[in-house]
């Protein structure tokens, strides 16, 4: 694993170390598993406009769940 220094305020650092003991972890953890947290919901939102772009662009379309269900043979 790399590491990467970054400078914060004071006041952002104290909220961190507050926020870090609630839930039971060290800072640095805390800190990770914010930013992967961060970035997941990130890629998910990038990707959910690219999916709205293409459906705009007329690039992709959208089935009903009784389509899908009928092209699946689970229709009743």
């Amino acid at each position: 694993m790399t590491s990467l220094q970054v400078v914060l305020p004071d006041d952002a650092i104290a909220r961190i170390t507050a926020l870090a003991a609630e839930a039971g972890r060290s800072p640095d953890t805390f800190l990770t598993e914010t930013i992967l947290d961060y970035l997941e919901d990130l890629e998910d939102v990038t990707l959910a406009e690219a999916r709205l772009n293409d459906l705009r662009s007329g690039k992709a379309s959208t089935h009903t769940l009784d389509e899908v269900e009928r092209d699946l043979g689970l229709a009743d």
